[in-house]
C-alpha cells in the first residue's frame, strides 16, 4: 500500500514538507526550521512575523528596513 497525497514544497529550501513539520504562512508552506527572518536568520513564529511581497522578516527588522525607507505602510502584511 502506498501513501498518496500532495507533496508540498517548502518555499525556502524547495524540499518536501510533511504535515508534522509544516508551517503555513500567507498561504505558503515552510519547514519549521526554514521559517526565518530574511535579514537576521532568526527563527520566526506565526504569531509574530511580517512579510512583504512574500519575503519574511522579524518585526524589528521589518520596521527598521521599511519604516526608514518610507514604504512601511505600502503593501505589507503583518501578523500580531
Amino acid at each position: 500500500m502506498s501513501f498518496t497525497g500532495t507533496q508540498q514544497k517548502c518555499k525556502a529550501c524547495e524540499k518536501t514538507v510533511y504535515a508534522v513539520e509544516l508551517l503555513s504562512a500567507d498561504g505558503v508552506g515552510y519547514h519549521k526550521s526554514c521559517f526565518k527572518c530574511t535579514h537576521c536568520k532568526s527563527r520566526l513564529q506565526l504569531s509574530s512575523y511580517s512579510s512583504m511581497e512574500g519575503v519574511l522578516y522579524c518585526k524589528p527588522h521589518f520596521e527598521q528596513l521599511f519604516k526608514e525607507s518610507g514604504s512601511f505602510n505600502k503593501n505589507f502584511q503583518s501578523r500580531m
